[in-house]
Order: C-alpha cells, then structure tokens, then sequence
C-alpha cells in the first residue's frame, strides 16, 4: 500500500516570537486501500524570517591551485547540544546565511560575504552549484542553496561587519587549498555536511 494523501487532525505552533517555532502536527495516513494509519504526531523546526539558507564557495586561483575560503566561528548548538564536548570553540564551514523570504539569491549571496568575509562580490556573476537539497527533512523543511563565485587573486578584503548579531564576533577566516579542505573533511576535522557537499560540488565544477 502507498500513501494518498494526510488527514491532519491537529496542527499548532509552539514557541511564537523567537527565531526558531516548533509545529506540531497530530495526523494519520491516508493508504491507497482507502483505509487510514493510526494517530501520530510530527514535530519539526519552522524559521519565520525565511525558510532557506545560501551556501557561498567562495574560490580563488593562485600559484596555480585552488583555494577555498573558510570561516571559522561560533555555532552553540555544537557546544552545548551534545554529552561530549569539541575540540575547539570555532567551528569550519563555507559562508552561509538566512535567504529571507522574498529576497534574492544572488544579492543574498553577496551579502553574506560581505558580511561574514569582508568580501564585495557582484551578484550577476553568483553561480549556481548544482541543486537545492534538504539537509535535515526529518526536522525542517529548509533547502541549500549551493553557490560559487570566484574571487581576484588581489581583490581588497575589507573589514567583516557581520550581521549584528554577537555571535558573529570573534571568527576567523582561512584561505585552504581546495584538495586540503577536502582531506580535512575526510579526517573528520571539517564536520560541517553543507561544507562539505560544497567544496565537492566545487572541485566538480573547476576539475
């Protein structure tokens, strides 16, 4: 038998007013045999400001490789969400942020260089780095977006504002060769899933 369909019974929100809100669903399965699956209740995470996320590899070319930029910062869940505690207080990823709803992937991408590299990057030369996915559709509903853009070898970097939030401050910012990001991926020493489909999406695209 296949589902058809859903039979919602309850549907309500918790956590109002924060950056994050849980839904909560109580509902049963409709079956292609007409009949109908037990109760069962679905919670999962809702981001009111905007649903999906931008994944920016930003790369450069220089003494004929490829170099990824890394950020290096604060992710608290990371810190406080698991019995066993990290090696370090800074976490690697490749820039990313909130697309809000609405707003436009491109401009967003440039945006979040700017804020989280110091970086000015023009949003007409934005790739695309192959498809959205969902990173964790048991949980969230939220698509990746995975794009590139190519720095100068000698474009200025200017100082990182940030978003305003505090938990921006204090970052660190590494240029690493794109075949070395990638080793530290497989050593466990980049554990950042998104960062990682990236950089391989990116050694895809540049060979």
């Amino acid at each position: 038998m296949e589902v058809t369909g859903f039979e919602v019974l309850e549907d309500g929100r918790v956590g109002e007013g924060g950056h994050l809100r849980l839904r909560r669903m109580r509902m049963r399965l409709l079956l292609s045999d007409g009949s109908r699956t037990a109760e069962g209740t679905w919670d999962y995470v809702e981001r009111p400001v905007g649903l999906d996320a931008v994944v920016v590899a930003l790369f450069r070319r220089r003494s004929g490789r490829i170099e990824v930029l890394l950020r290096h910062g604060v992710r608290i869940p990371v810190q406080f969400g698991r019995p066993e505690k990290p090696e370090s207080l800074l976490f690697p990823e490749l820039v990313a942020g909130i697309v809000e709803t609405g707003e436009d992937l491109s401009r967003r991408a440039a945006a979040e260089a700017m804020e989280e590299a110091g970086l000015r990057i023009e949003p007409s030369s934005v790739e695309l780095l192959g498809p959205a996915v969902f990173p964790t559709p048991g949980m969230c509903a939220e698509v990746f977006h995975f794009v590139c853009y190519e720095v100068a070898p000698d474009a200025r970097e200017h100082a990182v504002a940030g978003d305003g939030s505090p938990f921006e401050e204090g970052a660190r910012l590494e240029w690493a060769a794109l075949e070395d990001a990638l080793a530290r991926c497989g050593r466990g020493e980049i554990r950042d899933m998104k960062t990682e489909i990236g950089l391989r999406r990116l050694a895809e695209k540049v060979g």
